[in-house]
């Protein structure tokens, strides 16, 4: 079993890292930093893919830690880590946002950027942290499931 839960674990970070580079470059051009050079744009992508990365990592060990007992074995533990990993990085992301671009200006968001209306987050950054780390779980899990059949 810990053997698989490696498995697993280092499938869903692999495919946790891809996507967000993906996702990463995808949506630069929703923020400020999109009219700078393209060394900058690749900076910000690499930086951000990293941070997301480090995240996503510190979810999922906070996540099996607290719900992963049985982890990636029983549906229950499934489901009940997909949910904390994705509320940790929705929570991180709301509060990095408002922190990043409201309190500290580290960067902005470009007229393009839909907002949600009452905290102002980004919704691409939001949909991020609800869609990928819920794939990138089950992508580790399915190959698993699927090596121990």
């Amino acid at each position: 079993m810990r053997e698989r839960r490696k498995q697993a674990l280092l499938r869903a970070l692999v495919s946790f890292a891809c996507a967000n580079l993906l996702w990463e470059f995808i949506q630069a051009p929703l923020y400020t930093i999109w009219i700078e050079q393209w060394g900058a744009n690749a900076f910000a992508v690499i930086h951000c893919t990293g941070g997301d990365v480090v995240i996503g990592a510190g979810a999922m060990v906070v996540a099996l830690a607290a719900f992963g007992r049985d982890w990636p074995d029983t549906p229950a533990s499934r489901s009940r880590v997909m949910a904390a990993v994705t509320a940790i990085g929705v929570a991180y992301t709301i509060f990095s946002e408002w922190l990043n671009v409201d309190v500290r200006g580290e960067w902005a968001y470009g007229a393009m950027m839909p907002t949600l209306p009452v905290l102002g987050t980004g919704l691409a950054p939001l949909l991020q942290w609800l869609v990928i780390p819920a794939l990138a779980l089950r992508w580790g899990e399915i190959k698993v499931q699927r090596a121990a059949l």
